[in-house]
């Protein structure tokens, strides 16, 4: 197989679950795309690099979410002005799970890092140290990011608090 044919496979292949992350990091379907495109373009710089010795789809994920800091370490603020769409389509968080309308409100109201924290940490499972690492920050941040979303979740969602757990 071509290079060529093998990245469009792998394209094809994943697409869906690289949009799924790509929205759980931005609580946003329009910046989730756009997410998604900007890393595919990079992947297929490196294509014949990653694809030999790498995961590709590790390897895309690291960058969106290296991307997705970029964008929040340049702004210093959250600015979500979007309105949801008039009917139903794929880019609408029930279809990807069954979380509650509200969770994914309470989620899209946290601040960029807090956000990734989570999505990092509870959607993806990752580890503290690989979390600092991802996001260039101490691992205390990581803790203490992680801490303050989960308070603002529990508030947002009138949940009493949990023992964090421990990692």
């Amino acid at each position: 197989m071509t290079d060529d044919l093998l990245f469009e496979t792998f394209v094809a292949d994943r697409a869906d679950a690289l949009m799924r992350y790509a929205y759980a990091l931005t609580g946003n379907p329009h910046d989730a795309a756009d997410l998604v495109q900007e890393a595919l373009v990079r992947l297929r710089g490196s294509w014949s690099r990653v694809r030999s010795k790498h995961d590709p789809e590790s390897y895309v994920r690291v960058t969106m979410t290296r991307l997705h800091i970029a964008v929040w370490r340049r702004r210093r603020r959250e600015h979500l002005a979007w309105e949801p769409p008039d009917r139903q389509t794929a880019d609408t968080p029930s279809q990807w799970a069954d979380f509650d309308s509200d969770l994914w409100r309470q989620l899209s109201r946290l601040p960029r890092r807090q956000r990734a924290v989570i999505v990092l940490r509870y959607y993806e499972d990752r580890p503290d140290a690989e979390i600092a690492a991802m996001l260039g920050v101490s691992l205390g941040t990581v803790r203490s990011q992680a801490s303050r979303a989960l308070d603002k979740l529990r508030a947002g969602l009138h949940l009493a608090p949990e023992p964090e757990r421990t990692r």
